[in-house]
Formats: structure tokens, sequence, C-alpha cells
């Protein structure tokens, strides 16, 4: 996947953005890798979480995987 950037102009700081898919297994639909885990992980390389993102759902309300969406300065 291709990095994204964004800068703020009003400062010139430029940020790097993270997108990582925790998907969802099984029939009682649990998460491959722990929440709090996967955000420690990425805090300690200098990311910060911003957003968690749900997809459309599919078949009986039921969605597949969440998007993590994190952000460092760079």
């Amino acid at each position: 996947m291709p990095k994204i950037y964004f800068i703020k102009k009003e400062v010139g700081i430029m940020y790097e953005y993270k997108f990582v898919k925790v998907r969802f297994r099984g029939l009682k639909l649990e998460p491959e890798e722990d929440y709090e885990a996967l955000v420690n992980k990425y805090a300690k390389e200098g990311w910060r979480l911003i957003q968690i993102l749900t997809p459309p759902t599919v078949g009986y309300g039921i969605i597949g995987y969440y998007e993590f969406v994190f952000e460092r300065q760079i």
C-alpha cells in the first residue's frame, strides 16, 4: 500500500498514515489480533491512533474487519 502524506499548511508539519486491518475469524467472529496490543505496538514506533473504520456489513449485519488508522509526524 502506498504511503499517504498530509501537510498542515498553517504549520508546515507533514504526517504519514498507516492503515491496519484486523479481520474477524470463526463463528464467534473473534479478532485475529488483540486491539490493545496492536495499538501499543504502533505507539512504541511513534504512531498515534486517530480512527477506527468499519466497512459496510455483509450478510446478517456482520462485519469482516476493522481498519485502524495511525498517524505520525515525519
